[in-house]
């Protein structure tokens, strides 16, 4: 007991330095507006938000803060990206210091919209002018406004994502310590999930695409799970890919998720790592229950349904808490972008998990060292090669 308790204290330091998100600062804008040479900037990306966030007032260089509205905000977040940036990587500025534009990632630019009807409009011709798609982020526990700001930008700059990028940002209290209230916040957001969604679907978009991580797989699973009891579980056929990484859901509560759900019609992945150590964590403080990201039994997930991505023998790149590989491993941010560009709508006469094989040998034959990525569909499974350990 005494080992097991030193091992729970280890975990929680561990979360206290680097959480989910790995900043202790949440300052989004700037104190003065730094400039940098356009050579120097890799891209710009305009990231819409829908969140359950109150506007931050102690300190307004954050935008939004970790208390709770019972209505949505929405509003839009220019990020520029600089040259230098690594695939996987997030490029930010040490503590509450100015981000500078040539070495990190730096917001420029907040728009507020007044309403639902105001943001509804912006965001539908951004989808229309972009290719008709759109990329929902859900972020996870322990996350400030800017974290899922910042997160959003890397996954959209690196994938290449042909749409228009969207955060739902929910009111984490982005402290290590504030896994209940966290938890309840992430409850409290599942109707005004549903509506976003919802509102995005009556755009003009052809495919809403959803990545959840950790605890907003939790709550994406619950959105889903409310659209399917009103006879709308694909949001009248534009639901497209859905991707569960980490998921930090208690086991038997996903299965009865995916029953009242029912098998998905389109690609719908759980990404999942057996050495996630932010999992073992929340499993201790949920009683022993197993989650999905560290779950052992692939196969017991499949039969729901779902491709299970098991990413145990590959690196992440948050400090030893591998919790976040989908996103800060390159090969595997790579791997994601060759699914993302083929809209989910033509990959839905494939059999699950169809292609990632071919793949994943691919980019293990482009990059020297190989780690093993066992992809378990309803059908059967396969060990892939792919570069990152």
């Amino acid at each position: 007991m005494i080992v097991r308790s030193k091992i729970v204290l280890g975990l929680a330091f561990a979360l206290t330095l680097t959480g989910c998100a790995g900043q202790n600062a949440h300052d989004l804008l700037n104190r003065t507006a730094v400039t940098a040479p356009a050579s120097d900037i890799a891209a710009t990306h305009e990231i819409f938000i829908a969140t359950t966030r109150q506007p931050a007032t102690k300190d307004p260089r954050q935008v939004f803060g970790g208390d709770r509205s019972l209505t949505t905000s929405y509003a839009r977040v220019d990020v520029t990206v600089p040259k230098i940036h690594q695939v996987g990587a997030i490029e930010r500025a040490k503590g509450s210091a100015d981000s500078n534009p040539a070495k990190q990632f730096t917001a420029t630019e907040v728009v507020r919209y007044e309403g639902a009807p105001q943001f509804a409009r912006a965001v539908g011709g951004d989808i229309a002018m972009r290719g008709d798609r759109a990329l929902v982020f859900v972020h996870g526990f322990n996350n400030g406004f800017d974290d899922g700001i910042y997160r959003l930008t890397q996954i959209a700059h690196d994938t290449h994502y042909p749409g228009t990028p969207v955060l739902f940002s929910w009111a984490s209290s982005a402290k290590a310590t504030g896994y209940i209230y966290d938890k309840d916040s992430a409850n409290a957001a599942r109707d005004d999930l549903e509506a976003t969604l919802r509102m995005l679907a009556k755009t003009r978009v052809k495919s809403i695409d959803i990545i959840a991580h950790s605890m907003g797989t939790w709550l994406t699973m619950e959105a889903l799970r409310q659209l399917a009891i009103t006879g709308d579980r694909d949001l009248s056929g534009k639901l497209g890919y859905v991707i569960l990484a980490s998921p930090d859901i208690d086991v038997d509560v996903f299965k009865k998720q995916m029953i009242r759900y029912g098998k998905p019609d389109k690609p719908f992945a759980i990404l999942l790592s057996g050495d996630d150590r932010a999992l073992k964590l929340s499993s201790f403080i949920s009683g022993d229950k197993p989650r999905v990201g560290d779950y052992g039994n692939a196969a017991d997930l499949a039969s729901y349904g779902v491709v299970v991505v098991d990413l145990t023998k590959t690196k992440g790149g948050d400090g030893g808490l591998n919790h976040a590989k989908f996103a800060d491993n390159p090969i595997l941010v790579q791997l994601l972008g060759d699914r993302l560009r083929t809209p989910a709508a033509l990959r839905a006469g494939e059999p699950q998990g169809a292609g990632l094989d071919n793949i994943g040998q691919g980019l293990g034959k482009a990059v020297g060292s190989v780690a093993e990525v066992v992809i378990t569909t309803p059908f059967k499974v396969l060990t892939i090669a792919t570069g990152g350990e």
